[in-house]
């Protein structure tokens, strides 16, 4: 009796299959034609992102880094005019930003905005700097630093030392006493002594061999 129930059971089993399997020949005999058009279409595509990523956009970031070269050197030698805006012969950063963008690389915006901060653009500065959105810690604090610089040349203190304190934050290693000195001081312009003996003390807590943990105290006791 179980025998034959086991039979019945592997009987069904298989006319559900073989049902199965006959709706979807059925589907397919009926849409087969939308069925190659949506692969076709698919594949289309498939082929032109990789021919635009190897032919425009790859080419396009090279011809991009080559651009930044002059204005790389000139920024290495502290000659922010011509890194941001280049000699009419060479571009600087700021026409290769607009020309390239991101295909120049992330590092433009930091470029940019560090010459525009050296030149007293302290607007111009800040559009670029927040621009930045590079993965590297130490130098995502370096953008915020800066964006506190360029708050700081605006006479925006709050704005200023809320950067500073992001900077210090994302860096959270020895250059972080650095943004918290910047913070200490911008709070001491705000007139908030308390807030800024607590960016002093964790300097001296946190970050006692750092250049600014060697003469931390003149801080603190100068806000006590």
């Amino acid at each position: 009796m179980a025998k034959k129930n086991s039979k019945e059971i592997e009987a069904a089993r298989q006319e559900t299959i073989e049902a199965s399997v006959s709706k979807t020949e059925q589907f397919y005999n009926e849409n087969k034609k939308l069925i190659w058009s949506v692969f076709a279409a698919v594949v289309v595509l498939g082929l032109c992102v990789v021919g635009y990523v190897k032919f425009i956009y790859e080419p396009k970031c090279a011809e991009a880094q080559e651009q930044m070269y002059p204005a790389e050197a000139a920024f290495q030698s502290s000659e922010w005019e011509l890194a941001l805006n280049g000699d009419g012969n060479s571009l600087g950063f700021a026409e290769v930003a607009r020309q390239y963008g991101s295909k120049a690389g992330k590092s433009v915006w930091m470029y940019a905005g560090v010459c525009e901060l050296q030149l007293g653009n302290y607007e111009s500065a800040i559009a670029y700097l927040k621009k930045y959105n590079g993965k590297d810690s130490i130098l995502a604090a370096r953008a915020l630093a800066c964006i506190g610089d360029a708050y700081v040349g605006l006479e925006d203190y709050s704005s200023a030392v809320s950067y500073f304190l992001k900077a210090a934050d994302r860096a959270d290693n020895i250059y972080a006493a650095s943004y918290l000195l910047k913070a200490g001081v911008t709070y001491e312009e705000l007139g908030e002594a308390s807030k800024a003996l607590g960016c002093y003390e964790t300097i001296k807590d946190k970050y006692p061999q750092s250049i600014e943990g060697y003469d931390i105290d003149k801080y603190i006791n100068r806000v006590k």
